[in-house]
Formats: C-alpha cells, sequence, structure tokens
C-alpha cells in the first residue's frame, strides 16, 4: 500500500479500454509489459473509504495406500507469495496470465517466503482435479484440489504450492508442512482452500 500520510495513493493509467486506477506498482507493471500507459495523474483515497483484504490459504494433506487406506493426514497454513498476488491482480484487470491450473510438491523444506517463484525442488506436478469457488458465505473461497497418484510425487515431501501451467508458470502460494513419505504405491490428495476477507 503507498500512503501520502492521510490514505491510500492511486495512479491514473490508459489503455485499450481507457482510463482506470490503480496502485502504482501494479500500474508500473502494465506500462513495463507496455499494455498501458500513465496519464500522470493521482488521487488520494481518504482512509473511512478504504477497503482492506487479506487472503489466508488452508491445506490439507491426505496419504492412502495402495488400498485405499489413509495412512497419514497434515493439516496447515500456507503463503501467498508476490507472484501470486501480482497474479491476483492481473486477474482483476482482466489481463492475460492462465488462471491456476496445477499443483506441485517438492521435497525443500526452506520457510516459505514472498519471494519465492517456484518450489524448492520439484517432486511432482499435476493438473488441478478441481477449482471451486464456495457459494452463499462462503463465497469468498477458492477451493483447489490436487491428486497425486502411485509413482507421481514419490519421495520425502515437505512442500507444495499452486501453479498455472504445467511446467514453469507462476508461483501462486507455497507451503512448508512435516514430512509426508509418499511411496511408489501411496498417492496424495491436497484440498487447498484460499479465502479472501476483509482485514
Amino acid at each position: 500500500m503507498i500512503s501520502d500520510g492521510f490514505g491510500q495513493v492511486e495512479i491514473e493509467y490508459t489503455d485499450n479500454r481507457g482510463l482506470a486506477w490503480l496502485m502504482p506498482e501494479e500500474a508500473q507493471r502494465l506500462v513495463q509489459r507496455g499494455e498501458a500507459r500513465l496519464t500522470g495523474r493521482t488521487r488520494t483515497l481518504s482512509p473511512e473509504n478504504q477497503d482492506a483484504f487479506q487472503i489466508g490459504g488452508h491445506v490439507v494433506l491426505e496419504l492412502f495406500d495402495a488400498d485405499g487406506e489413509l495412512k497419514e493426514r497434515r493439516e496447515t497454513d500456507n503463503l501467498v507469495v508476490n507472484t501470486g498476488l501480482y497474479h491476483i491482480a492481473d486477474q482483476l484487470a482482466e489481463q492475460d496470465e492462465s488462471a491456476m491450473s496445477h499443483m506441485a510438491v517438492g521435497t525443500d523444506d526452506t520457510a516459505a517466503a514472498a519471494g519465492n517463484t517456484t518450489l524448492g525442488s520439484e517432486a511432482g506436478r499435476v493438473a488441478l482435479s478441481s477449482t471451486t469457488q464456495g457459494a452463499g458465505a462462503s463465497a469468498d473461497e477458492v477451493t483447489y484440489v490436487g491428486a497425486f497418484g502411485a509413482g507421481t510425487g514419490t519421495g520425502a515431501l515437505v512442500e507444495a504450492g499452486i501453479l498455472n501451467a504445467d511446467s514453469g508458470g507462476i508461483l501462486l502460494c507455497r507451503t512448508v508442512f512435516d514430512v509426508i513419505n509418499k511411496g511408489a504405491s501411496d498417492s496424495l490428495t491436497i484440498t487447498w482452500v484460499l479465502t479472501i476477507s476483509a482485514s
């Protein structure tokens, strides 16, 4: 958030759809990509007219054996990284980044950090089984489910993330958890709920 001491500052830009306002960092990104130009005008939002929000995630990991019996279950929270926040801004501005489509697991237990752009050591990636927005009072939630079948993502797993491509791509969020030892015949289901709420 940019503030001049009285409230949040926004900057005006123009693109092929006309004039609009964004926080300076977001407008500058559009300019750098050649998708907009700045008009030079700014405005200050008074504190009483500002809406603050936060994005949090909760992750449930369930490991099953070859017979479908539950072996282990973990619950943990996640970190929405900087590239994830930029992606959300891109989607709000109806730009050209692809929606989140894949989930990955890995073997690096380095703590999640805002500057992460990949997993530390990726061991496997799958297309999302489902992406669902909640309804009614839960409409501020999006649930992603990833299923890692036998032979996929085998190893001592300690990290996971959501991305928008089958390789490379933009990292939305990352989590680190106590080790899950996924054998070659085991399967792992990860249910990841992101919630957008007023702070």
